[in-house]
């Protein structure tokens, strides 16, 4: 069984940054996708940002421009990058690895968006 964890989130005020980490068991490179998800309370887990195998890479269009997803082979791990945090960022972080014809999840992680 792939597992992977999720950390970084936490409360940060509009406008700052953070970098979560999702840490998985086996190589990144072994999935054809990694992707993080979010939902908030009340809404349906939506798609934020995913990597293909190649480094290809697409976005929600609510945070094109503003987070970015990458991963680090050696390490085992695929990072988001938030910048420019907004309050309706706030959410629970989750974690994906698409390896067919099975998905993998993470715990989460929570990210509060608050002044």
């Amino acid at each position: 069984q792939v597992q992977l964890v999720e950390s970084g989130g936490g409360l940060v005020q509009p406008g700052e940054s953070l970098r979560l980490s999702c840490a998985a068991s086996t190589s990144i490179s072994t999935f054809y996708t990694m992707a993080w998800y979010r939902q908030a309370p009340g809404k349906q887990r939506e798609l934020v940002a995913v990597r293909g195998r190649g480094g290809n890479t697409d976005y929600a269009d609510s945070v094109k421009g503003r987070f970015t997803i990458s991963g680090d082979n050696a390490k085992n791990t695929v990072y988001l990058q938030m910048n420019s945090l907004k309050p309706e960022d706030t959410a629970v972080y989750y974690c994906r690895a698409q390896w067919a014809p099975q998905s993998f999840w993470g715990p989460g992680t929570q990210v509060t968006v608050s002044s």
